[in-house]
């Protein structure tokens, strides 16, 4: 009777090591340990279920973005070329020294910023020290005109006036010059903001700080 017993024991614990580990599939954020937890081709990223950026795949963009630093998050996403950027209606507070990403914009015709700028629908001159602002800061144009002081990380400053808006919410199409939506915190500059700061455009973006000037 024992010798059955161990038998039927052995034969149960048989059978759960052949189970599938699987069998609680968790889907666009769910949790898991590792990918055999995540269903079809998604991968286990910090212990939720997400995209392989390898791939490419877009199976979670409908699902909520993760919260961003600063109280404002996305809210929603658009897909440019098959991959998916977030897109916005706010930007983070402005402070006496807001943190930004500075990039670098062509406001001249025919140049990457689209058509002419939101705030005198005009096209200008590359030498003039003039940005775009990512909407939430852009504020439906309260801040056309006014003037903005940037502060690179090298030291040096620079005043610079509002212009345009760099759209957080819309993009991929001819009025954006193919461009995605800006991110939330961008302080897109002209050739001559970068000049006076003493940087290289061709990296692309910097960390800077703003305020109003």
């Amino acid at each position: 009777m024992a010798q059955l017993s161990l038998l039927l024991l052995s034969l149960f614990l048989t059978l759960i090591s052949l189970a599938p580990s699987g069998a609680s599939i968790s889907s666009c954020n769910g949790p898991c340990r590792d990918l055999n937890d995540c269903d079809g081709q998604l991968i286990c990223i910090k212990g939720k279920c997400n995209d392989d950026p390898q791939v490419g795949t877009h199976i979670c963009r409908g699902t909520t973005p993760s919260p961003q630093p600063g109280g404002c998050n996305p809210s929603g996403t658009l897909t440019c070329r098959g991959k998916s950027y977030p897109t916005y209606d706010c930007s983070p507070p402005v402070t006496s020294s807001t943190p930004a990403k500075l990039t670098n914009n062509d406001f001249s015709e025919g140049g990457d910023g689209g058509g002419p700028s939101e705030c005198d629908e005009r096209y200008h001159s590359n030498n003039e020290r003039i940005v775009a602002l990512s909407t939430g800061w852009y504020n439906g144009g309260s801040r056309c005109g006014k003037m903005i002081r940037i502060t690179a990380s090298n030291g040096k400053s620079v005043s610079a006036k509002v212009v345009d808006e760099c759209d957080s919410r819309h993009g991929c199409d001819k009025e954006h010059a193919g461009q995605p939506p800006c991110r939330n915190n961008i302080v897109d500059g002209s050739n001559a903001v970068w000049s006076a700061l003493g940087l290289d455009k061709n990296v692309g973006v910097v960390d800077i700080t703003w305020s109003m000037a």
